[in-house]
């Protein structure tokens, strides 16, 4: 049995987003092909995701300099704890569905949050004398489900101004995620009288990648 963790960002539920829209059918279609898999929600505008802070770089350098994890101040124990559940709970799964809104070229600051809460040394990758940085998470894999008023997905003319999707691609790979697909809903605003069948043409994409997922 595979554990999947579904990761929203996104403050709008399937009624009225693209996005989550179609990520709840890729989640129909995944479910009804693996009944025996975990399917896990994370909507990260209703979690405890603590930003980067002065509590944590001060608590997490007091651990590196051999202060007891019980030692730290409430703060420090509060977030560094939280953030490590986080990446835990990320380490332990096996596949990975992101799904986001483009907000000026890139995605809500709730999932660079999440992001930054992953990315963390000697459990998503290492680093090696002469080598420099290898990710750690050589046995998963992910997909992202991105919705945009205008057409940016790759080979697109404004391709180069989007950094949502391009900069979890890279993440990934940073992470060592060999396996990474993009599904984009794109170009309702541009052609709105064309948004039902952008919308339909991304979902029956998502039912397909969900089959072998």
């Amino acid at each position: 049995m595979a554990t999947v963790l579904y990761i929203t960002a996104n403050p709008h539920d399937h009624e009225t987003s693209y996005s989550m829209a179609v990520g709840k059918e890729f989640v129909q279609a995944y479910r009804s092909i693996n009944p025996n898999d975990e399917v896990v929600h994370l909507d990260l505008y209703k979690m405890d995701i603590p930003q980067l802070d002065a509590d944590i770089f001060s608590g997490w350098g007091k651990l590196r300099a051999g202060t007891t994890f019980e030692e730290l101040t409430d703060a420090e124990k509060t977030k560094v704890s939280r953030l490590g559940e986080l990446v835990d709970q990320f380490v332990a799964a096996d596949k990975y569905v992101f799904v986001s809104p483009t907000w000026n070229y890139s995605y809500p600051p709730v999932m660079k949050a999440y992001i930054d809460s992953i990315c963390v040394a000697g459990k998503t990758f290492k680093y090696i004398p002469d080598k420099g940085r290898v990710g750690l998470l050589s046995n998963k894999k992910a997909v992202h489900i991105q919705a945009s008023g205008s057409v940016l997905s790759p080979g697109s003319a404004f391709a180069d101004f989007e950094m949502g999707h391009r900069h979890l691609d890279g993440i990934m790979e940073f992470l060592g995620v060999p396996s990474f697909e993009g599904i984009f809903v794109e170009g309702m605003a541009a052609a709105p009288d064309q948004a039902p069948a952008i919308k339909e043409k991304a979902i029956q994409q998502a039912r397909e990648v969900a089959r072998s997922f």
